[in-house]
């Protein structure tokens, strides 16, 4: 089955009463492009490793939608040009052009998976994903299995492979781990393979701490996803992931446990890092660890700042591509 892309050119202004318009003609889902400038809601919902660059705001915006081949186009475009005249009396609607093309039928949920192959993070450590048969090179090395679903990180980007090669190097046995935007959980299950004495996690989308919890289950972790206020209880056998922003939150942060971890980590964003930088600490024991990543070159001396004024040491700053991640530690005093 083929489908039809509709797509109409209008306003910035217009693009919400458009899109409103359209679920009432039965339309369920827009795509909506502009270059309207990205709030700090935005920015921390998003989980992508170098924010767009969308350019000076024009005003315009393109709202598109997709129609299965059995449907009426034409009759869908007469409703939508017969309700953008409605909506014209009562706000700019800019062009208001509406343009056709056919697309292929695709699985758009799964074809990525055919880019997301076993690949090696050390001499010992191997990321597969679910779906992947095991190989000869694979034989005698530890295995993460991962399906990553609709949550962010499979672990072949640099950012994540720095953040699993210095957890090896500074996570010691028995330690507790705090995974601050666990995404798929490679990192807690990392973690955990490293000899955590307890790893916890969070995420502010509930759909990647569910990913999380049945990832680490697949890798034979137990795992739960805590959905109350209570705090947690810290189970030696079992990781606990809850959904919130620790940056903001302070019962969140309450919950999780105050100066009870030996090591934090954050595969994130540099914009998501430097505020996480003023909050991190009061999760750590006196000189813990915090692992930072997701750090573009670029804003590399900002989030050093920001962790310098906020009381961490500098331990060791490692580079992969155009990556960068920080390893550092709490000064005893700050606490």
């Amino acid at each position: 089955m083929k489908w039809t892309k509709l797509t109409i050119t209008t306003t910035t202004q217009a693009e919400d009463l458009i899109s409103a318009m359209l679920g009432e003609l039965g339309i369920a889902g827009v795509e909506i492009e502009d270059k309207v400038p990205l709030s700090a809601a935005d920015k921390e919902r998003m989980f992508i490793d170098i924010l767009p660059e969308l350019g000076e705001d024009d005003g315009v915006a393109k709202i598109s939608f997709y129609l299965e081949e059995s449907e009426d186009t034409e009759a869908v475009l007469q409703a939508i040009k017969e309700q953008m005249e409605e909506l014209a009396q009562f706000v700019t609607v800019g062009a208001g052009t509406i343009s056709c093309s056919d697309t292929e039928d695709k699985d758009w949920i799964n074809n990525w998976k055919a880019f997301f192959k076993p690949f090696a993070i050390d001499d010992t450590l191997w990321i597969k994903p679910t779906w992947e048969e095991m190989t000869g090179e694979m034989t005698g090395k530890q295995i993460i299995e991962i399906d990553p679903g609709t949550a962010f990180g499979t672990g072949s980007h640099e950012t994540t492979k720095l953040c699993i090669i210095n957890l090896k190097k500074y996570l010691k046995s028995d330690d507790w781990l705090l995974d601050v935007g666990c995404g798929s959980g490679i990192l807690s299950i990392a973690g955990r393979l490293f000899g955590a004495g307890y790893v916890a996690g969070t995420d502010v989308d509930d759909n990647a701490v569910k990913t999380t919890v049945e990832n680490v289950m697949m890798n034979r972790m137990k795992a739960i996803q805590v959905t109350d206020s209570a705090s947690l209880r810290h189970y030696s056998d079992c990781m606990e992931f809850l959904t919130g922003n620790v940056i903001s939150m302070d019962a969140l942060r309450s919950q999780i446990g105050l100066h009870r971890y030996d090591v934090v980590v954050a595969n994130i964003l540099a914009d998501i890092i430097i505020p996480l930088s003023e909050v991190a600490g009061d999760f750590m024991k006196p000189n813990g660890i915090f692992i930072s990543s997701g750090i573009i070159n670029t804003k590399q001396d900002a989030v050093e700042k920001a962790l310098v004024s906020n009381g961490f040491e500098i331990v060791e700053k490692t580079v992969m591509g155009d990556w960068v991640s920080f390893v550092a530690r709490k000064e005893q005093h700050q606490l």
